[in-house]
């Protein structure tokens, strides 16, 4: 590739806008993208089940789908989220190489779908941001108010999520 389809590249690809769906948990607003998103549900009540670590609340029937619900809160090392009427769950879809996965996010409130170019994403800070470095794929500002983008195949990773359960039951 000659000098000036390089810089063209390059400008497209800082030009680039993706879709995140943005929520909040706790006051803190977090995004993820867009096309992750199967669908956003109201919190009608979580069937708990015994022996599962803290941050897996229960499972949803969604349709006749057996649907595990993550804290998303907790899994993030915070406080359980205290159920309230903007309370939903966010539906999402993993496609990873060992499997697709079908995970329910609980969330405070969900806000909106916003476009955010490649360009207002910076790295994720190397510290202060009190969630593991892996979990975040960037930090966007939007008005005022910063959120923090998540990395959904690595905060709520199949396998990772399997031997979080694993080593909670030795």
């Amino acid at each position: 590739m000659n000098t000036f389809e390089e810089k063209n590249t390059e400008k497209q690809t800082i030009n680039e806008t993706q879709q995140f769906l943005t929520f909040t948990i706790a006051d803190e607003h977090f995004g993820m993208e867009l096309h992750q998103t199967r669908e956003i549900i109201e919190y009608a009540g979580i069937t708990k089940v015994p022996l599962m670590p803290q941050f897996i609340t229960g499972v949803i029937n969604l349709r006749g789908e057996v649907v595990p619900v993550i804290d998303l809160s907790v899994r993030l090392g915070r406080e359980p989220i205290t159920i309230h009427k903007r309370t939903c769950v966010i539906v999402i879809e993993l496609n990873s190489s060992e499997q697709n996965c079908v995970l329910g996010l609980l969330a405070d409130a969900v806000n909106e779908v916003i476009d955010i170019c490649a360009m207002d994403i910076e790295d994720a800070p190397a510290f202060g941001a009190k969630i593991r470095a892996e979990f975040i794929q960037g930090i966007a500002k939007k008005d005022d108010d910063f959120i923090v983008l998540l990395d959904a195949e690595k905060t709520l990773s199949p396998r990772e999520l399997a031997h979080l359960v694993e080593a909670e039951l030795q």
